[in-house]
C-alpha cells in the first residue's frame, strides 16, 4: 500500500466498552469492537488502529492484551501490521462484508429463536414480533 493512502491514526479508547466480568476475554472484546467499526465504515482503508501502547494505557489494560486483539484482527484479515508503524485497516471486499453481516443477522436470529422457545412464544409470535420491529424502522 503507498505510503500517501496511509492514514492518521483514531483516539478509540473513549468510545470502547471492556466489560471485566463479561466471561468474554478483554482482547476479543476489543477486537469485537474493532471488527465491528471496522465493517460499519467507521475505520476506513489504510487508516491506522491506535497504537497498541497507547490503547493499553487508554483503556488500562496490558499490551499483550491489546497486541493479541490486534494480532486477531490480522488473523481475520481486517488490518495488517506495518513494522515500527503500527497496525493499519485492509481494504475491505463488499461481497465478504455483506457475507459477515449475514452470518451476524443469522446468529442473532438464531438466539432470538432460542429465547423465544425458552419462554414459549410461538412462530407466529415471533414473527409478529420481527414485523412489528420491521415496521418501526421504517
Amino acid at each position: 500500500m503507498a505510503r500517501a493512502a496511509l492514514g492518521r491514526r483514531k483516539k478509540a479508547g473513549e468510545q470502547m466498552r471492556i466489560l471485566q466480568n463479561s466471561g468474554v476475554p478483554i482482547y476479543q472484546q476489543i477486537a469485537e469492537q474493532f471488527k465491528a467499526g471496522i465493517l460499519a465504515g467507521k475505520y476506513k482503508q489504510g487508516e491506522y488502529l491506535p497504537s497498541i501502547r497507547g490503547l493499553a494505557k487508554e483503556l488500562k489494560i496490558s499490551v499483550i492484551t491489546t497486541m493479541k486483539a490486534y494480532e486477531q484482527l490480522e488473523a481475520e484479515g481486517l488490518v495488517t501490521a506495518v513494522q515500527g508503524k503500527g497496525y493499519y485497516v485492509n481494504a475491505q471486499d463488499s461481497e465478504m462484508l455483506r457475507e459477515q453481516h449475514l452470518r451476524k443477522v443469522e446468529e442473532s436470529l438464531l438466539e432470538a429463536i432460542t429465547a423465544a422457545r425458552i419462554a414459549g412464544i410461538t412462530d407466529r409470535e415471533l414473527m409478529d414480533t420481527l414485523e412489528t420491529l420491521l415496521n418501526m424502522e421504517e
